[in-house]
């Protein structure tokens, strides 16, 4: 079971990306990626996350052209809302949850 310093960290990530997007959580995974194999995965996880859902978001963006980007564009971002909220529960229960419907950037 991981400390809970490396869970509280880890959840961190998840939650900051409410305020700060990309920074928070980056700087949080680079400071300690070297300190928690826990910490490591999700810090990766998040950034992985935060590019697909980027990607995702730009389409649905594009297909507003063609009409179906307006049920796209909300499905994303409720996606990404959910899907951070399980995230950061997952973090602090000390799990290696891996987020659905990501494109793994970073291993």
């Amino acid at each position: 079971m991981p400390q809970k310093e490396e869970r509280m960290f880890s959840m961190l990530i998840y939650l900051l990306s409410f305020f700060t997007a990309i920074i928070g959580p980056l700087i949080i995974w680079l400071l300690k990626k070297d300190e928690s194999e826990l910490i490591d995965h999700h810090g990766k996880e998040y950034i992985n996350f935060f590019i697909s859902y980027a990607i995702y978001g730009l389409v649905a963006s594009i297909s507003m052209i063609i009409l179906i980007g307006f049920i796209l564009a909300p499905a994303v971002g409720i996606a990404y809302f959910v899907f951070t909220i399980i995230a950061a529960i997952k973090a602090y229960e000390g799990s290696f949850y891996q987020i659905p419907l990501i494109i793994r950037f970073l291993k």
